[in-house]
């Protein structure tokens, strides 16, 4: 089945899913957490990795990883120009190839006035699904650990998961979107509406009654996400939030990275761009104190290109990352490859691929092994391990907005943007 040619209305009925529910570089920002504006640039002050194997990101010069200088300063030319017109409030891109950033700038403003902060390389955005891939992260831990298992049933962890077919749930069909469990709960409205915390969104998702029978069919699910994440917490005795900041976060020096607002005012983050102003997206929409703040395991991570981009490259590895080693190499392929076999759906645990049926706007022209996620806030992170290859960008406009259009064709020409193997 050639599942690169997929329905646009499945397409459109995940986009709006989740609408419920990125010429120079700044060197200073990836080692200090520091960023700076549209062509500031500063000396680095991170020390060269002395391990081949396992780099760390540092600037490099785009000639020297078989980069085209020129084609990086047309996808520089064209977020200015999305940002300058207004149809794109603020955008942030970093590309790095063979642990090398040779790409790494701030377009726009953080919210809509002319006396609104500068949009920096490294500036904040509330990511939405990346969430996902993350937050299963935290859960891939325990299993490195042997504390669970993706063929265990997931009512081994949470008994009280009942219902029709759900003895036949797995921990691996929470993690590849084929437990047969919803996108949002029939009470998703009416929780945000009352401010709920997130332990009543759990509940409602354990008692919700599965769509089809596990495992035999795909089907995008965010609910998926927070039983997984309920389990980790569970299994670790720790709330998701501290799990990754403790376990992956700080070791990577994700300092910009957080689970909910974690004291982060919305203010200091990029507004996203909402198509309507009403009670509703007041009281509960993407940039809302509440929904910001509750930390949701399926779209409420807070996070920066640099940031995304060092996850990334711990992934690409084989789970360490200069010094630190993050997960075993068996665990980040077993993130990166199709769990889904003959259901003509691929998707790895937590990462979406290349050939996957939704949320891959990675281009046309990666390699097959392309992982990543998209956020409908307007956000995208991938890595090609065939070329070597890391493309975060965040933005503030829906990735609805023309199918996104405008991650697909930018991650397009960074992949164009590699002249030499």
């Amino acid at each position: 089945m050639n599942t690169r040619r997929r329905p646009t209305h499945t397409r459109r009925q995940v986009l709006t899913a989740g609408a419920l529910g990125l010429a120079g570089m700044s060197r200073d920002s990836l080692s200090s957490g520091r960023s700076a504006p549209d062509g500031a640039s500063g000396p680095s002050s991170q020390p060269e990795s002395r391990s081949v194997a396992f780099p760390v990101l540092q600037p490099g010069e785009a000639a020297a990883v078989g980069m085209s200088e020129a084609r990086l300063g047309r996808i520089a030319a064209r977020l200015r120009q999305e940002t300058s017109r207004g149809g794109v409030g603020s955008a942030s891109i970093l590309v790095a190839r063979h642990g090398k950033v040779v790409l790494h700038r701030g377009f726009g403003r953080l919210s809509p006035g002319s006396r609104a902060p500068a949009t920096r390389p490294d500036t904040i955005y509330i990511v939405a699904s990346i969430s996902k891939p993350v937050s299963v992260c935290g859960l891939m831990l325990l299993v490195d650990e042997g504390r669970v298992a993706p063929p265990d049933r997931v009512q081994r962890y949470l008994p009280e998961f009942q219902g029709r077919l759900k003895e036949r749930v797995l921990v691996g069909h929470l993690l590849s979107h084929t437990s047969g469990l919803p996108d949002m709960v029939p009470e998703n409205t009416q929780l945000r509406r009352a401010h709920a915390p997130l332990s009543q969104f759990v509940a409602a998702a354990l008692r919700t009654p599965l769509l089809f029978e596990p495992g035999t069919r795909f089907s995008y699910q965010s609910m998926g996400t927070l039983l997984a994440a309920e389990i980790a917490e569970r299994v670790s005795g720790m709330p998701l939030r501290d799990l990754l900041r403790s376990r992956i976060f700080q070791p990577l020096g994700m300092r910009r990275t957080m689970l909910g607002l974690e004291g982060l005012k919305v203010e200091e983050t990029a507004i996203f761009q909402q198509d309507r102003d009403t009670e509703d997206t007041r009281r509960w929409g993407p940039n809302s104190p509440y929904w910001r703040a509750m930390g949701h395991p399926w779209g409420g991570l807070h996070s920066t290109t640099g940031d995304l981009a060092a996850l990334l490259q711990t992934v690409l590895n084989g789970g360490r990352y200069g010094e630190a080693r993050i997960f075993s190499p068996a665990t980040t392929k077993a993130m990166t490859r199709d769990q889904n076999g003959d259901l003509g759906a691929p998707w790895g645990y937590g990462w979406a691929l290349r050939d996957s049926p939704v949320w891959n706007y990675f281009g046309d022209l990666g390699t097959a092994g392309t992982f990543g996620h998209v956020g409908i806030t307007g956000t995208v992170a991938w890595a090609d391990p065939g070329r070597h290859l890391i493309c975060v960008l965040l933005s503030t406009r829906t990735a609805a907005h023309q199918d996104g259009f405008l991650l697909k064709s930018v991650s397009n020409m960074v992949q164009a943007a590699v002249v030499e193997r």
